[in-house]
C-alpha cells in the first residue's frame, strides 16, 4: 500500500525509536501525535496519520513497542501489559519534541490522539507535558496507567462507546468527572449502539462506518479549534 508519509527516527532519552510521519502536501499545519492501539504501530495507525495529513495536520505516530506488533489479541494484551511505562513516558516526550521540530509544524503546542491503549497514553502524555494542548481520547484504557491530573493543561475530547465491555459508559463518565474536578476543559461523548474499537476500519467485527465518520469530524473540529 502506497503511503503519503515516511519513517523517521525519534531521539529519546530511553534510546532511539522509529515513528511514522505524514505531512500535508505543500503547506504546514498543526502537529498531532497519533498513539497506537495495543496491536502496535500497524497500518491502521499509519493510515490515520495519512488522513490527518490530508486534513492539513502534521501527524507523527511513535512506535512505542519498538518494532513489535501483532494481530493476535492475546499477544496484544501481553504487549500492552508489558509496556515499560517510564520508557514510554520518555518516548512520548521525545515524540512531542520531534513533532514540534518539523519544519511543517505550526504553533507551539500539539495535539495527542490515541485509540484504546493509546487513548489512555494520550492523556498520560498530556499530564506530563504542557506542550500538548489538546487530547482526543478514543475509548482509552490501560490498567497500569494512573493519571495525575493536577498538571493537565490540555483540553480533552473523550469519545467512548455505549456497548464497550472494556470501558463502559460509567467509566467514561467517571473520567469526565475527574477531569472536571481537576479543572480541565472536557467534553465526553458516548456513541450509542457501538462497541470498543468502532473507529478501526480494519476490524469488520468492530467497525461502524457511520459512528467512525461522525467521530472523525468531531475530532477534526476539536483539534482545529484548539490548535489552529
Amino acid at each position: 500500500m502506497a503511503r503519503a508519509g515516511r519513517s523517521v527516527r525519534i531521539a529519546s532519552e530511553a534510546g532511539e525509536l522509529e515513528g511514522y510521519l505524514a505531512e500535508p502536501a505543500g503547506r504546514g499545519g498543526p502537529g498531532v501525535l497519533v498513539l497506537q492501539e495495543w496491536w502496535g504501530l500497524v497500518d491502521h495507525i499509519r493510515d490515520v496519520c495519512d488522513r490527518f495529513a490530508r486534513e492539513g495536520f502534521v501527524a507523527l505516530a511513535p512506535d512505542l513497542y519498538r518494532g513489535e506488533r501483532t494481530a493476535d489479541p492475546d499477544a496484544a494484551g501481553r504487549l500492552m501489559l508489558g509496556l515499560d511505562l517510564p520508557r514510554a513516558a520518555r518516548d512520548l516526550d521525545a515524540a512531542v519534541t520531534t513533532l514540534l521540530g518539523c519544519e511543517a509544524t505550526t504553533g507551539a503546542r500539539v495535539g495527542a490522539v490515541g485509540f484504546c491503549m493509546g487513548g489512555q497514553l494520550a492523556l498520560f502524555a498530556a499530564t506530563r507535558n504542557r506542550r500538548i494542548g489538546a487530547v482526543v481520547d478514543f475509548y482509552g484504557i490501560h490498567p497500569h496507567v494512573t493519571l495525575d491530573l493536577s498538571d493537565l493543561g490540555a483540553a480533552v475530547l473523550g469519545i467512548f462507546a455505549e456497548q464497550d465491555a472494556f470501558v463502559p459508559p460509567e467509566a467514561a463518565r467517571k473520567l469526565e468527572a475527574d477531569l472536571r474536578g481537576a479543572g480541565a476543559r472536557v467534553q465526553v461523548e458516548i456513541y450509542p449502539g457501538v462497541g470498543h474499537a468502532f473507529f478501526n476500519d480494519t476490524r469488520p467485527e468492530a467497525y461502524d462506518a457511520r459512528a467512525a465518520a461522525r467521530a472523525w469530524s468531531q475530532a477534526l473540529a476539536f483539534l482545529r479549534a484548539e490548535l489552529e
